[in-house]
C-alpha cells in the first residue's frame, strides 16, 4: 500500500525540482479512467512547464488507489493524496491544492470528460494575466451530458448568475487554473468549487474565460452530482451571496520602522 500523507505540510517537502504547475485531479472510483487521462495530461504539458500531477482519491472503494500506486512507480511526477472516507469534490480539490507545490494550480475532473488539451490555454491565461487575474475558468461548449443534466445545469447557472452576478456562463466545468495563493485566501465550505468565480472576484481579482470542448467520460458512471442535493446547493448560494455582501475593502497596511 502506498504511504498516505497525514500532514499536507509534509507533502510540500518532496525532493526534486519544484514544479511551476500542479495539476489536481479529484477522483472517486475511477480506476479505469486513470491511465488514459494521465497520458493525456502528460501529452498536453510535457516540455512546456515543470509540472506535477496530484490525484486526490476521495475514499474510493474500487481499485483506484492500487492502480495509482502502480502508475506512480513509472512516473516520478505523479502523487496520490488519499481520503480515508469520501468527503466530496470540494474537499478533494482543497486537499490537492494544499498539497500542491506549484504556484499555479490547474484542476480537471477525473472521468475524462474534461479534455487536458485545454490545460495549456488555462495556465497561460494565468501567467499572462499577472497579478490581476486570479482564476482562468473553462466554459463548456458542446456538452455531452444527458438532456436532463444539461437542463439542470442551465437553470442552476442562470439562478446563480442572477443572484451573484459573477459573469460566468458555466461554473460547473472542472477545467480551471488559478494561483495557489489566491485559492487559499478563499473561505472553505462544501461546494466551494462551484462558486470559485464569484469568490475570486470577491477578493478583487479578475477572471479569464476559455471555451473548452466537452466529451463523453471514458468509462464508469458519475460519482459527483452538480448539486448533490438541491437544498444544499441553494443554501450554498445564499451563503456566498452573504459573503459578497459583507466583504469590505482591505486597508493598506504599512509597517512603521522605529
Amino acid at each position: 500500500m502506498a504511504a498516505v500523507c497525514s500532514n499536507m505540510d509534509d507533502a510540500l517537502t518532496n525532493s526534486g525540482t519544484t514544479p511551476a504547475v500542479s495539476i489536481v485531479v479529484p477522483v472517486r472510483n475511477e480506476a479505469d479512467n486513470l491511465t488514459p487521462l494521465i497520458a493525456e495530461i502528460t501529452a498536453a504539458l510535457e516540455g512546456r512547464w515543470a509540472y506535477e500531477i496530484v490525484y486526490v482519491d476521495d475514499g474510493s472503494s474500487d481499485a483506484t488507489p492500487q492502480r495509482l500506486s502502480a502508475i506512480m512507480k513509472q512516473r516520478d511526477n505523479l502523487r496520490q493524496i488519499r481520503h480515508a472516507r469520501s468527503a466530496g469534490q470540494s474537499a478533494a480539490v482543497r486537499s490537492g491544492v494544499r498539497a500542491a507545490r506549484g504556484a499555479i494550480v490547474a484542476t480537471l475532473d477525473g472521468d475524462g470528460q474534461n479534455n487536458p488539451a485545454f490545460l495549456p490555454l488555462l495556465i497561460a491565461a494565468i501567467e499572462t494575466g499577472g497579478d490581476r487575474v486570479g482564476l482562468a475558468a473553462g466554459q463548456r461548449v458542446g456538452r455531452k451530458d444527458t438532456g436532463f443534466k444539461k437542463f439542470q445545469s442551465r437553470v442552476a447557472n442562470r439562478v446563480r448568475n442572477a443572484i451573484l452576478r459573477d459573469g460566468t456562463r458555466d461554473s460547473g466545468c472542472g477545467l480551471k487554473a488559478f494561483r495557489r495563493d489566491v485559492f487559499l485566501l478563499l473561505p472553505y465550505f462544501d461546494g466551494l468549487h462551484r462558486f470559485l468565480p464569484a469568490l475570486v472576484r470577491r477578493e478583487g481579482f479578475e477572471i479569464a474565460y476559455v471555451d473548452v470542448t466537452d466529451r463523453p467520460r471514458h468509462s464508469g458512471v458519475s460519482n459527483y452530482g452538480f448539486f448533490d442535493r438541491l437544498w444544499i446547493g441553494l443554501m450554498d448560494l445564499a451563503g456566498v451571496w452573504w459573503l459578497i455582501r459583507r466583504k469590505k475593502s482591505t486597508p493598506v497596511a504599512t509597517e512603521i520602522a522605529s
